[in-house]
């Protein structure tokens, strides 16, 4: 009798305790480690974060400033570029990247992008060498070179990427005569068979003369897309993913009508680049993390190859602040939200150059590895069956500037990471994620900082209506620029255009549904439109002309 008088109490506690918990007991979040960022050059303090891992393979190709004891590895990197004497990786840990693949021997390839004239023995002999020396010599039962590495990276970046730039070729005496005759058409065909054979050719040759068991071969920025920092908004989401004009001829095959081709077939991963060209206050800094996103889901909707974006730490050396460390908040995004994108994994890139000509603080490799660790405590929401949760394409988030959300479901749970690039410091912003019809919840983000919470989809909510995005033309615009809401808006919606510097040149108050600003004043140039609501805000680029 008493055994079952106390397992009868013992049941009542344990349904009371359910019923009375709290609803925050559906929520776990990845809490922040205090830890103190760097103050000294050149150093980074790995000691600050406990060892920990995660499920994808992430690559670390950044300074080592004197460590010896693979430190990366055993804080959240699966891969080293860089091994230090007497330092031991096992191969199946290390990686490589070929810059030399197309230069060292002044051949038109190198100097013009020119596919034409090239000594490709005197390039197989090249590449020979390289191999050799990666593996030691050591060579298989069958000829072929057993290198020390489980990754392989090809930096060829030896390609006129547009018509306009194919056809300056044209005019010069050292492309053969055969082809300077061609109609520019003709021309433009002839040379982009041609380049994209020649850095197949490569590809080739190391896949060829090397024992790849266990070695995956990618070639940094071969990615389908052809796009640049400001024209993602340009086209429709459909078009980018639909139109093949939006997919660079490198990786289409001889008919153009499909993403194939000797090139692209030789590769096992696409690596795009993602880097960053504007520093906060810019306007368009606030791009950045949807310009990461948009790398990896536009790659994603044309080929099934995993895809690995290079990501750097520093601002990009064509930018206004060029070799400057990115904002730490950005890091740690960086390191975060690729994963829930549909990213396989990470290349955390920097120039192996300045490890020696500058003297940096290096604040921003604890940031991304204060990142990697808040994603390992979810390690297990990415292993076995996930589903990810994109509800508004990255495009679409950059255009009307919108905060960053995504989701990973695995069974009954639902890891959710936002942020807000375009708020300002401090201020909050109420943001409403979701799953389907199923479930759904208002979050509240701080700042800029990056929010990593998972939920207990236990509880249904219903959904809560979307504002229509809102039109905007002509763009470019002369003397008026007339903005479509789609509906009569709310009280206090308004509407500024401010340009590049991020001077505010008209504000104007919205109280129909069609608007016409007039701009005919303004000089021409690129300018930022946002439209703001109680709800949240658009932002839409135009372009005034003169």
């Amino acid at each position: 009798m008493h055994r079952q008088s106390d397992r009868l109490a013992l049941l009542i506690l344990l349904v009371v305790a359910v019923l009375t918990r709290p609803a925050l007991a559906q929520q776990t979040c990845a809490d922040r480690l205090l830890f103190t960022p760097v103050n000294q050059p050149n150093r980074i303090e790995w000691s600050k974060f406990p060892d920990f891992s995660l499920p994808f393979p992430i690559i670390y190709s950044g300074p080592r400033f004197g460590d010896t004891s693979g430190q990366p590895l055993r804080h959240g990197f699966s891969y080293l570029q860089t091994v230090t004497n007497g330092e031991f990786v096992p191969p199946r840990q290390r990686t490589v990247t070929y810059y030399g693949v197309a230069y060292g021997l002044n051949q038109p390839w190198e100097i013009l992008e020119s596919p034409w004239a090239n000594d490709l023995i005197a390039y197989r002999a090249k590449w020979d060498r390289w191999l050799s020396d990666l593996a030691g010599g050591q060579r298989n039962a069958a000829g072929k070179y057993v290198v020390q590495v489980s990754r392989i990276t090809l930096d060829i970046e030896r390609i006129a990427e547009t018509d306009v730039r194919i056809l300056r070729l044209k005019t010069d005496d050292t492309v053969p005569a055969q082809y300077r005759s061609l109609s520019d058409a003709s021309f433009i065909s002839a040379y982009k068979r041609a380049i994209r054979n020649l850095y197949a050719e490569a590809a080739s040759y190391i896949r060829q003369h090397t024992d790849l068991t266990n070695v995956v071969i990618s070639s940094y920025a071969d990615t389908p897309i052809l796009n640049t920092y400001l024209n993602v908004p340009t086209f429709s989401w459909a078009d980018w993913t639909t139109n093949l004009s939006r997919v660079n001829y490198l990786v289409k095959d001889s008919t153009e009508s499909r993403v194939g081709g000797p090139y692209y077939d030789q590769l096992d991963a696409l690596s795009p680049s993602a880097y960053y060209y504007y520093d906060y206050p810019n306007p368009l800094a606030k791009d950045y993390l949807a310009y990461l996103l948009f790398q990896v889901e536009a790659n994603r909707a044309w080929s099934s190859k995993p895809v690995i974006p290079w990501v750097w730490l520093r601002y990009h050396n064509t930018s206004s602040t060029p070799f400057r460390f990115i904002q730490p908040f950005m890091a740690e995004a960086t390191a975060i939200f690729p994963f829930f994108s549909g990213a396989a994994g990470l290349w955390l890139w920097e120039d192996p150059t300045l490890e020696t000509t500058r003297t940096d603080n290096q604040a921003a490799y604890e940031h991304f590895t204060h990142g990697l660790y808040r994603l390992s405590r979810f390690a297990d929401q990415f292993q076995g069956p996930y589903e990810l949760v994109i509800e508004t394409p990255a495009r679409d988030l950059m255009d009307r500037q919108l905060p960053v959300w995504r989701g990973v479901v695995k069974n009954n749970t639902i890891l959710i990471a936002a942020q807000n690039p375009y708020a300002d410091e401090g201020a909050k912003t109420e943001l409403v994620v979701r799953y389907k019809n199923n479930w759904q919840r208002t979050v509240e983000l701080t700042g800029r900082e990056v929010f990593l919470c998972r939920f207990d989809m236990g509880a249904v909510t219903a959904a809560e209506p979307v504002a229509p995005p809102a039109q905007v033309y002509p763009n470019p615009a002369m003397s008026q620029l007339i903005v479509s809401l789609g509906q009569t808006p709310t009280a206090n919606t308004e509407l500024t255009l401010q340009d590049m510097a991020g001077r505010i040149v008209i504000r104007q108050p919205a109280k129909a549904a069609l608007v016409t600003l007039n701009v005919a004043g303004l000089p021409a140039g690129l300018y930022l439109l946002r439209i703001t609501t109680l709800t949240g805000s658009q932002t839409k680029k135009i372009v005034l002309s003169r």
